[in-house]
């Protein structure tokens, strides 16, 4: 009976959670909710990023100045350059850097732009500290961009 009680004890315990503000926890798990004051002005209906436990998830990233609802000119190149520079802004805010991402996913408005958008994109890790990576072509981009990569980083 003492064994029954101890197990009951525990799973209750492991299902208690908590939500305050922009964090919820349980027992094992923490989710912080990071958006700038750039994706509150324009009222984004997402958070630039999700922190569970030690894991940035930095939602998919656009070529546009922060505060600005319109991308970059210039086509592909600079449009990754905006991208991945708006990636790192996210990141250095909430600790990290672009060493510590670990996993980008690429989706572009036209795949055949895919050595363009890899030639400006590797310029923000070293050789040896690329992470894995996925890329794919999708239509509809957000702001009407033609590049959007999301990336997950280590805090």
């Amino acid at each position: 009976m003492k064994k029954i009680i101890i197990l009951l004890l525990f799973f209750f315990t492991s299902c208690v959670s908590t939500k305050t503000n922009n964090t919820y926890t349980n027992l094992e798990t923490k989710i912080d909710y990071y958006t700038s004051d750039n994706t509150k002005q324009l009222d984004f209906p997402f958070s630039d990023a999700t922190i569970v436990n030690n894991v940035i998830y930095v939602a998919g990233q656009v070529g546009n100045l922060p505060g600005n609802t319109k991308v970059v000119p210039g086509g592909i190149k600079e449009e990754t350059k905006q991208t991945m520079k708006n990636i790192e802004r996210i990141l250095l805010a909430l600790g990290s850097s672009m060493d510590k991402v670990f996993k980008c996913t690429c989706m572009l408005s036209d795949i055949s732009e895919w050595a363009a958008m890899s030639e400006e994109y590797k310029k923000f890790f070293t050789e040896d500290k690329r992470p894995s990576r996925s890329a794919f072509a999708g239509s509809g981009l957000a702001l009407g961009a033609k590049v959007e990569i999301e990336c997950w980083a280590i805090r």
